[in-house]
């Protein structure tokens, strides 16, 4: 979860919404993906910390299939990211805190644990919730502080 966070700083420093993921290939227990928010850099509504990190592990190892790794994310993934761990087929997913306007694995949907799905994922949550709430709320309150939305 520190390398996580690690790259939700460095959305922090984009002036990003700190959000931040890894993926790790487990049987190397090596990084093979990271990624962080990049939705204002990058103008693009898909470049969610998760999706970067799922798309670079998947080039590493050549496979869409990422059966062996687990991701490990600061926020709890939203439906969109969510789906894309489920069609991935990520085994493992970590994640810090939960997201009660956007969480699809266990706040408001269990997209990953569905059993109506063809994949389910293995599910551990609230690792290093604090901190990651932190960031998160440091940030909003430092938004609305200067008027953003």
């Amino acid at each position: 979860m520190r390398a996580a966070i690690a790259e939700a700083n460095k959305a922090l420093a984009a002036d990003e919404v700190p959000i931040g993921a890894i993926v790790v290939h487990e049987p190397a227990q090596k990084v093979i993906g990271r990624g962080h928010n990049r939705r204002e850099t990058d103008h693009d509504p898909t470049a969610h910390a998760e999706i970067i990190a799922l798309q670079q592990a998947a080039r590493e190892l050549k496979s869409w299939r990422l059966i062996d790794c687990a991701l490990v994310v600061t926020l709890e993934p939203c439906p969109m990211c969510a789906g894309a761990i489920v069609n991935a087929r990520v085994p493992r997913l970590v994640y810090g805190c939960a997201d009660p306007k956007a969480g699809a694995v266990r706040t408001l949907y269990r997209l990953c644990e569905d059993d109506r799905l063809n994949h389910r994922v293995v599910v551990e949550e609230g690792v290093l919730a604090d901190e990651c709430a932190e960031l998160l709320k440091n940030f909003f309150r430092r938004q609305r502080a200067m008027g953003k939305k």
